[in-house]
């Protein structure tokens, strides 16, 4: 019986809390700056990729969700499976005993556990799960960061989500990348307090795309090169210092401050970019009003939202708050699809939509229904996992099942 050469691994998606934006090598995707991200819970939100090598396949092909996809040379996935490639290649010189699969083509097949539709962004996990895949159908004695190196220039964020828990994106100094790459400053069992509530907005396709709009920015915002040099240095210090300190009203703030100066610098970019609209201007007023109203009676900031590169807010916060957050956004923006909550706070029924004692109602207008399309309940989670060969995605030909 001949060997089969197969793996099967998933890949969460992350969410920043210090923004990466912009680039100064765009084929080796090397960052401005370093960004910091959340792992999300891989039960909520992953990629899951099958990776196979038959020296029977004639080409590499891929297939996502079903659809095959072009895999480009010189393009970002041809990119990825070269570098995994080359990584195997090496580890063969080292062990003759070892199958000689680094020239076999590969087939692979990935799908989110989340709708396309859901307005996140998917390349992250999906980039992620691919180097996972092929890493542990190589049987690399690889680490997370080095293989974030090369899910790096697959999507920048991407190298993120080779961590589970508190995860930093270190910009690096050298031409060649080698030294950009994904850190972690703390396991998701370090503060697994942390949940997100992820309002979608929109699931429309945005009309500047991230990676157009991040190297305008580089050639005409000067609020950018300020941003850099000076102000994501010393936010990066303090948010791991935050997170190791599981210091929520200090995380919070920093988030907060970061996702405002990421988009006043689009603002900055010449012709200006705008993300958000005003559901996303509504989700800032309330949660600005939250906190202000837990300070006024004693308390602490709860709550921060964040916006990456369009109107969707992910609002981070204590587990202890949620529900509360989720009554307060339905009664402003009651939301289209039925709520899902795979964490029981509603039991079965529906969020009513409820005001914090001491709130302000006048803070923001009320929308109609379906202003936030969609809300997603998740918290803090674990890196890649690798699955068994009953869930891979691939029949016994090679071919998507």
């Amino acid at each position: 019986m001949m060997a089969v050469y197969e793996a099967t691994a998933t890949a969460p998606v992350n969410i920043a809390c210090i923004k990466y934006w912009g680039k100064r090598d765009t084929k080796l995707i090397l960052p401005v700056n370093s960004s910091l991200s959340v792992t999300l819970n891989q039960d909520d939100l992953c990629a899951t990729t099958t990776a196979r090598a038959d020296l029977a396949f004639e080409r590499d092909r891929l297939w996502l969700n079903n659809k095959e996809e072009e895999i480009k040379a010189g393009g970002r996935l041809a990119t990825c499976i070269a570098g995994m490639r080359s990584l195997r290649r090496e580890f063969e010189k080292t062990d003759n005993s070892l199958p000689k699969i680094a020239e076999y083509h590969v087939h692979i097949a990935s799908k989110n556990n989340f709708p396309t539709a859901a307005g996140l962004a998917s390349s992250a996990a999906g980039f992620a799960a691919l180097v996972s895949a092929l890493a542990q159908l190589y049987k690399l004695p690889t680490t997370p960061s080095e293989l974030s190196i090369i899910a790096r220039q697959g999507s920048g964020s991407a190298c993120r989500s080779l961590f589970g828990g508190y995860v930093a994106w270190e910009m690096g100094t050298k031409d060649d990348g080698s030294d950009s790459r994904a850190v972690q400053v703390a396991g998701r069992e370090h503060w697994p307090e942390i949940h997100a509530l992820i309002c979608v907005v929109s699931d429309i396709k945005k009309g500047t795309s991230s990676t157009s709009g991040m190297q305008r920015t580089v050639e005409t915002s000067p609020l950018l090169q300020h941003r850099t040099s000076n102000i994501v240095p010393e936010r990066m210090t303090a948010i791991s210092k935050a997170i190791k300190e599981r210091d929520f009203p200090t995380f919070a703030q920093l988030t907060m401050a970061d996702s405002n100066q990421f988009h006043a610098v689009c603002l900055d970019t010449e012709p200006p970019i705008f993300y958000m609209n005003d559901v996303s201007r509504a989700i800032i007023a309330t949660i600005v009003e939250y906190n202000r109203a837990a300070v006024a009676a004693g308390g602490e900031v709860k709550a921060a939202y964040t916006y990456d590169a369009g109107p969707n807010a992910v609002i981070y916060t204590l587990k202890e708050n949620v529900k509360e957050i989720i009554e307060l956004v339905s009664h402003y923006l009651p939301h289209a699809v039925p709520f899902k909550d795979a964490y029981g706070l509603f039991a079965g029924t529906q969020p009513v939509g409820r005001l914090p004692a001491g709130f302000n109602e006048a803070v923001a207008k009320k929308f109609e229904a379906g202003a936030v399309k969609n809300l997603i309940h998740t918290s803090v989670g674990d890196g890649p996992q690798v699955l068994g060969p009953d869930q891979s995605l691939l029949d016994t030909k090679g071919q998507p099942l």
